[in-house]
């Protein structure tokens, strides 16, 4: 490899060249602490050195080889085609040029000509015929323009993006700091010297074939890269810039990675991912490598046999024109399934409150490149998975670490499969799952022993799940708006207005009457979920420890399944009526609620079940 350091002060770093800013670095995102830390250290050194030779008689020009130098760090550039390009170090270089432009301003104020010219020949400078800033952002020239012409920061645009807004906001931290140690003008000469002179860095320039493996190495210290950033590096360092130019990969990788952020922050970091483990890997093991360093992993001879990106730029170009706008484009539209209800894909919105996210994984899998049947794979995959888990916990059958891997095991299967495949394998995971619970083969997914002593028990997000779907389910078949939205009834747990479960027979000697005052049998039928309610906050305060009967009243405009328990729920109601005749269920308001009549409850969920998740 071939790597040419070289020593180099403030003076000599912006005399002559002009930095390009390479795609590997990502925004100038430098915020306040970084700024201060630095501006901390120089000042520290500078004001020791400072004390010692303020009072010389020797001007500070001849004097200023007598100050100690410091070290400011490393940066990295690579010449293509006579532009030298910074590969990392521009968050540095960036700051430097904020304080000499500052600098600049104190010159002006102090009446020091000769210092501003210095100062703006380091700032800006004839690159060729054209004078341009060195440290060339060139979509954020007009930024770098307005702070260079002390135009007042609240006035500057910064409409170019992230590196505007930082550089106008660490331009205000930078003034703040600088005009609290320069209050003189015998100081702010000596510092400008200083500063010009005696700070250094050292310039490490690579060759265009060494770039990725010097940019990652580089970026494992510090301020780390995220993983998506030196993948970028790794992926475009191996393309030849005027290719770069005219296929716009830069441009189709920082649209892609926006769409995706701006979901929530780094979220392009889980669709990789999540894409990887549903590509490559077939086992919970395998696929557990991807989960932190999966920019590295990706690049194994046993993987990069299927992506194929590994010192390979004919397979980037493909995999970025194609694949990568593909799944991330699949990837945005599972989200906004994820995150809103939508009536065409469902069951994306309610895994998300079921926190069921390897549906991401699953889809991905399953989905080829430009699939034809993308939407109705990820109906079918989202309805299985929410029947897999929900049939699972509600007979009694979940364990989440059999769960999550035979989830890994399943995705493997479904990998680039039929929609017909689709059902079929989900089918043989969850009987799989369904039979070891029952030490015996099972081959019905719906098994009423199994269901039978469900109930508190359960997690108590799936129990509220549970009956939202309940809920849905009778306002979809009545035609009625349901009352509670699913943010309520399953995510809001506040004392007021979140949701709880509430037993329907409380704790009291009526009730326990009604069980032969068993206490071990009155337990644990009240446990069962036909015992069991959804009730809002205030209600369930309100109604406990009463007996059914005065309950009864409670349940009055509050859900549907609750009001179900009561007899002017079935008057004139010829929806609600139509409902129960379509599905013959045996829907029935009650006087009295003892054992015979939870249990027919119970079973009257059960039937539910088999509709709702058939």
């Amino acid at each position: 490899m071939d790597i040419s350091p070289d020593k180099q002060n403030i003076d000599s770093v912006f005399s002559n060249t002009t930095y390009y800013i390479d795609f590997y670095q990502r925004q100038y995102k430098w915020n306040e602490e970084p700024v201060k830390r630095l501006l901390d250290d120089v000042f520290y050194r500078f004001n020791e050195e400072y004390k010692k030779f303020k009072d010389s008689d020797i001007p500070i020009d001849k004097n200023i080889d007598k100050y100690s130098w410091y070290y400011l760090n490393t940066y990295v550039t690579n010449l293509v085609d006579g532009k030298l390009f910074v590969v990392d170090g521009q968050q540095r270089l960036t700051t430097l040029t904020l304080i000499l432009i500052k600098l600049k301003h104190l010159a002006e104020k102090f009446q020091e000509d000769d210092l501003k010219g210095w100062l703006e020949d380091k700032i800006m400078g004839r690159s060729g015929f054209q004078k341009n800033f060195w440290m060339n952002h060139i979509t954020h020239i007009s930024t770098l323009q307005d702070l260079f012409d002390e135009k007042e920061p609240n006035s500057i645009s910064i409409e170019s993006g992230i590196t505007a807004q930082n550089m106008v906001k660490n331009f205000i931290e930078i003034s703040r700091f600088i005009n609290s140690e320069l209050k003189d003008k015998s100081k702010f000469q000596a510092f400008t010297f200083y500063f010009l002179k005696r700070l250094v860095l050292i310039n490490l320039d690579v060759k265009q074939t060494d770039v990725p493996m010097v940019f990652e190495v580089i970026n494992d210290r510090g301020v780390k890269l995220k993983p998506y950033e030196i993948l970028k590096g790794k992926l475009l360092g191996q393309i030849d810039k005027e290719e770069l130019v005219a296929l716009e990969l830069n441009e189709i990788w920082d649209k892609q990675v926006k769409l995706i952020n701006d979901f929530k922050e780094d979220e392009i970091d889980e669709f990789f991912t999540y894409f990887l483990k549903g590509k490559l890997s077939d086992t919970r093991g395998l696929a557990q490598k991807f989960d932190k360093d999966y920019h590295r992993v990706m690049f194994e001879e046993e993987y990069d046999k299927t992506l194929k990106l590994n010192h390979n730029p004919k397979g980037v170009k493909k995999f970025l024109l194609n694949d990568f706008k593909y799944f991330t484009n699949l990837y945005h539209k599972i989200y906004n399934y994820y995150k809103d209800f939508n009536e065409q894909q469902p069951y994306v919105f309610y895994n998300n409150l079921t926190q069921m996210n390897m549906q991401f994984l699953l889809i991905l899998s399953a989905c080829e490149l430009n699939d034809q049947y993308e939407e109705e794979k990820i109906y079918s995959i989202s309805r299985n998975l929410d029947k897999m888990f929900c049939l699972l916990q509600l007979q009694r059958s979940y364990n989440s670490n059999s769960f999550s891997t035979d989830i890994y095991k399943l995705g493997s299967e479904i990998r680039n499969a039929s929609l017909d495949e689709i059902d079929t394998v989900f089918k043989k995971y969850l009987l799989s799952q369904l039979s070891d619970v029952r030490g015996t083969s099972v081959d019905n997914e719906f098994n009423y022993s199994l269901f039978k002593d469900t109930g508190i028990d359960l997690e108590k997000r799936f129990k509220r799940y549970f009956f939202a779907r309940i809920e849905k389910f009778i306002s979809t078949n009545t035609k009625m708006e349901m009352k509670q939205t699913f943010y309520n009834l399953v995510q809001n747990t506040g004392a007021v207005n979140g949701f709880h479960i509430e037993h329907i027979l409380s704790y009291n000697e009526e009730n326990k009457a009604l069980f032969n005052n068993d206490d071990e049998l009155f337990e644990r039928e009240r446990n069962r979920l036909g015992g069991l309610l959804l009730l809002k906050g205030l209600d369930n305060i309100s109604s406990n420890n009463e007996t059914f009967k005065k309950k009864l009243k409670s349940y009055a405009n509050t859900l549907y399944w609750n009001e179900t328990l009561r007899s002017d729920t079935y008057k004139s109601k010829l929806d609600f009526n139509k409902m129960i005749n379509e599905y013959k269920l045996d829907f029935k308001p009650y006087d009295i609620f003892g054992e015979t009549e939870l249990d027919e409850r119970h079973r009257l969920l059960f039937d539910i079940v088999k509709i709702v998740w058939k």
